[in-house]
């Protein structure tokens, strides 16, 4: 099977389509991924085919301030700019990731089945649940259920906006108003994050998450056998700042080691009982007793599935919602807005019960009832949405 993999070159949406592509790889397929320049790079020294994706670089006309404009009118100049690159390659199944929706529109437009990739929870509205982002629980009772009805309402305009704005930009490449969306959805989560809800979409599959280390290198754990404290500040450009330096000065004389994972490297001095640098953060994860993160899906799925409980200080998009849903699983403490003290009082919260430990275990545990990606996506090939497992 030939597939080609679409996803933008932030690292909580390029780093779960890599993973993807070496599970294809893996499997006997033949992937090839289209993602920003940063990631091509990496990706062939991990063994993935891969080229730029075009289109990525903002137009004058863009409106970056909308979230709607920015993924859908954008997308559509990205299926114009793909639509050459899928043909010459005579692709069997595009996988698009639902932020990077182009890839989607130029398999529709080429008449090549596709399949979406959400490298997260699902994030569809629903008429089970409150509106996604604010971090709520269901509502019970009468007016916990009027609660989520009202709430529903008040972001319905906005739905029916982005839904427009799809529509629209649809039209401007020749294709339908009405969008019939893909042929499968990959919700690449643990099913511990995931909530349930009475409309759960037709062909939408938890599938784990999807993760892949962009370094082979390991950074030194600081001496001694004192609990050792991860810290990986939010990659993401609404995460919350001075993550690390929060830590560090919170945590300084409290008896614990620090460890930090920087994606774009470390370029200060530290103590000696702190080490930080891009590194493994699986590896990191294996000693550690607790990690400080902004709740990005990425971070957060790999310390429970190595049953890692963590303090979220989360920022904007969707790191709210995710801290609220692992916070509720008793798997983490929210610090928002963070200090020194707050952080200091919550790491040592968790280091002094065990509980939030047994659930992290129990959230681990949770990767067993998902559906195989690869699986998935031959099924879509084949015609048989029900051959899954």
């Amino acid at each position: 099977m030939r597939v080609a993999v679409v996803a933008g070159p932030d690292p909580g949406h390029a780093f779960p389509a890599i993973a993807l592509c070496r599970a294809f790889c893996v499997a006997g397929d033949d992937p090839i991924l289209f993602t920003g320049a940063r990631w091509l790079e990496p990706a062939r020294a991990a063994g993935v085919e891969a080229q730029l994706l075009k289109g990525l670089t903002p137009r004058p006309e863009d409106d970056d301030l909308d979230a709607g404009a920015r993924i859908h009118s954008r997308a559509a100049y990205i299926s114009t700019e793909l639509l050459a690159d899928l043909n010459a390659l005579a692709v069997d199944l595009v996988v698009s990731d639902i932020l990077t929706a182009g890839g989607g529109l130029a398999a529709e437009r080429l008449g090549i089945p596709w399949v979406e990739l959400s490298p997260h929870p699902l994030y569809s509205p629903s008429r089970g649940l409150p509106p996604i982002g604010s971090g709520l629980a269901p509502g019970t009772g009468v007016r916990g259920r009027l609660r989520d009805v009202l709430m529903r309402a008040a972001t319905g305009r906005s739905i029916k906006q982005g839904v427009a704005q799809r529509s629209k930009a649809r039209v401007s490449v020749g294709l339908p108003a009405r969008d019939p969306g893909p042929d499968a959805r990959l919700i690449a989560t643990l099913p511990a994050l995931e909530l349930p809800r009475p409309d759960w979409p037709d062909h939408a599959y938890v599938v784990g998450p999807l993760l892949w280390e962009p370094t082979p290198d390991v950074v030194a754990l600081p001496a001694g056998t004192a609990p050792l404290v991860m810290v990986a500040p939010s990659t993401a450009h609404t995460g919350a700042v001075g993550m690390l330096e929060a830590a560090i000065e919170g945590l300084s004389g409290t008896g614990v080691r620090l460890i930090a994972s920087v994606l774009d490297g470390d370029h200060g001095s530290h103590p000696e009982w702190v080490r930080a640098g891009l590194g493994r953060q699986d590896v990191m994860l294996r000693d550690a007793a607790v990690l400080i993160c902004g709740g990005g899906h990425g971070m957060l799925a790999k310390a429970l599935l190595a049953g890692v409980p963590t303090v979220i200080v989360p920022g904007g998009g969707d790191q709210w919602e995710l801290a609220n849903r692992a916070a509720r699983a008793g798997t983490s403490i929210i610090v928002r807005p963070a200090d020194p003290v707050s952080i200091r009082d919550a790491v040592s919260t968790v280091l002094g019960d065990a509980e939030y430990r047994h659930a992290a275990a129990a959230a681990a545990a949770s990767a067993s009832q998902v559906f195989d990606p690869v699986s998935v996506c031959r099924a879509v090939l084949a015609g048989d949405a029900d051959s899954r497992r």
